[in-house]
């Protein structure tokens, strides 16, 4: 038979102090005598006491959760990001939960709808979902968006443009005169952002850019791609994210096709595994872990914002990172 659990009730009849004093000290450290605060903490332990999230929430309107929606939980690309962001959350007392909504703005929208009564606030990391049903969500409960922005609503998204132009010119150092993108979902603000980078860069560096898309963000996004990528007939292709670029780079080296020697690739994110392929993968780098733990930063801002403001961008970067997968143009 399952044992009681423990109430504040309980903890002050062991303490021997007042239900009051162990609410202020369990929610609030500091706020009184460190002794007794010492004594509470030992009677909640000996207890075997946990905080009821939702029974808190009854008199503050707060659970202090706050949800991390992804597209793909198998995605490496999140890995760091929900590291980053847990930790941020943690510190500042907060529970992250994650949710999924594997690529469809169908599951994303119902998912969100279970998950907004239990969270203080949402982050969308690729969100699919269009603006009005951000702005809807936002009008719910606070919501901050990675890599995508939305007149009114917070958002942390890191500067793609050096990147993008320090890969140019790699390509263009190389003799690369005629290169790709292979781009991803449709709905994907960030691909948009990439894809438009990339050609103003191109176009200035003296190149021809080629878009090749709109393709699943996976090793099989990737992969089913090969056939258009060599009637396309770049020298050199950047993929919109490190997965496809890992899926081409089998697939054209299954087909017969050299890489680097017959194809230079670039991916992006730099994600955990990019360097695991043969040869390694030369990729853009994203600040990862510093874009999650950002995104719980701005999350709690909007929660203490007085006058309705929201922050918008990022202090963060991105940079070129070169390993195996590039090389000059053959002449």
């Amino acid at each position: 038979m399952n044992e009681k659990a423990a109430t504040i009730y309980d903890i002050a009849k062991l303490a021997g102090v007042n239900p009051s004093t162990v609410s202020r000290a369990l929610s609030t450290p500091g706020r009184i005598n460190a002794a007794t605060e010492a004594k509470v903490h030992a009677a909640a332990k000996e207890l075997n006491y946990r905080a009821n999230p939702f029974a808190r929430a009854l008199p503050t309107g707060k659970t202090r959760m706050i949800a991390l929606m992804v597209s793909d939980i198998t995605n490496p690309v999140f890995f760091k990001v929900v590291r980053g962001a847990e930790k941020v959350a943690a510190e500042n007392g907060y529970t992250l939960v994650v949710a999924e909504s594997i690529e469809s703005s169908k599951v994303e929208a119902e998912t969100l709808q279970r998950i907004l009564p239990s969270v203080d606030g949402v982050i969308f990391g690729t969100t699919r979902l269009s603006d009005d049903e951000i702005h809807q969500a936002n009008r719910e409960k606070p919501v901050v968006l990675i890599n995508r922005i939305v007149e009114g609503v917070a958002d942390v998204v890191p500067d793609n443009e050096p990147g993008i132009a320090q890969a140019v010119a790699h390509l263009a150092s190389l003799g690369h005169k005629h290169i790709g993108f292979l781009g991803g979902p449709t709905a994907s603000w960030i691909n948009a952002d990439r894809w438009n980078l990339l050609m103003k860069h191109a176009v200035e560096a003296g190149m021809t850019v080629v878009s090749i898309g709109p393709n699943l963000p996976t090793v099989e996004g990737g992969r089913d791609a090969v056939d258009e990528v060599r009637a396309s007939g770049v020298s050199a292709i950047i993929t919109y994210n490190d997965l496809m670029g890992i899926g081409l780079l089998r697939a054209v080296s299954a087909a017969g096709i050299k890489v680097p020697e017959e194809l230079s690739i670039v991916g992006f994110d730099n994600i955990f595994g990019s360097d695991f392929t043969s040869p390694p993968l030369t990729t853009i780098e994203m600040p990862l872990e510093r874009i999650g733990g950002n995104a719980v930063r701005a999350l709690l801002a909007t929660f203490e914002a007085q006058d309705g403001t929201v922050p918008h961008g990022s202090e963060e970067t991105t940079s070129l990172l070169v390993r195996g997968s590039t090389t000059k143009a053959k002449a």
